[in-house]
C-alpha cells in the first residue's frame, strides 16, 4: 500500500479523511483482478460503480506511516457487490480505519445495472468472507 505521502496530511499532521477513501479505491484495485473485475471486467463491456460507503476512522495515520489493507467481499447478488476494506498500520500492525462500500454491476454502453458473469459470481462464492457487514446492505433498508 505505501506510505501516507506528504499532500495527504492535512493542517491537524495526520491523513485526511479524504485520503483515507484513495487509499481503499487503491485496495479495491488491488483486488478486482483476483475476483474477475476491473480490466478483466472491462474488456466484456461491464464495470462497477460504487454507490454507497461508509467509513470509520479509528486510529489516526501520520506522515510517512506506512500502511497495509485488507479486503473482504461480504455480500452479493446478481447485480451487487459488497466489500469492506481495513487500514492498518503497515508495521505496528493496529487498525487505522474501516470501510464498506457497495458496488453496481454496470453495462458501460448503456449505463444501466447489469448482471454479473456466471463465472464472476463463482469467484464471488469462492472468496466470500462470513461475515456481517457493520453498516450497509445489498438492499436498502426502510
Amino acid at each position: 500500500m505505501g506510505k501516507v505521502r506528504p499532500e495527504w496530511v492535512d493542517h491537524y499532521g495526520h491523513m485526511n479523511l479524504a485520503y483515507y477513501l484513495v487509499v481503499f479505491d487503491l485496495a479495491t484495485d488491488e483486488v478486482w483482478p483476483e475476483w474477475g473485475l476491473g480490466p478483466a471486467l472491462r474488456a466484456r463491456g461491464l464495470g462497477t460503480f460504487a454507490v454507497e460507503s461508509w467509513q470509520a476512522y479509528r486510529r489516526e495515520v501520520v506522515l510517512d506511516a506506512p500502511l497495509a489493507a485488507e479486503s473482504a467481499l461480504l455480500a452479493f447478488d446478481a447485480k451487487r457487490l459488497l466489500l469492506r476494506h481495513r487500514l492498518y498500520h503497515g508495521e505496528e500492525g493496529w487498525l487505522s480505519a474501516e470501510n464498506e462500500v457497495l458496488f453496481l454491476c454496470v453495462d458501460l454502453a448503456t449505463r444501466k445495472v447489469a448482471a454479473w458473469p456466471e463465472d464472476v459470481l463463482v469467484r464471488f462464492e469462492a472468496v466470500k468472507v462470513a461475515e456481517a457487514p457493520q453498516r450497509l446492505a445489498l438492499t436498502r433498508q426502510r
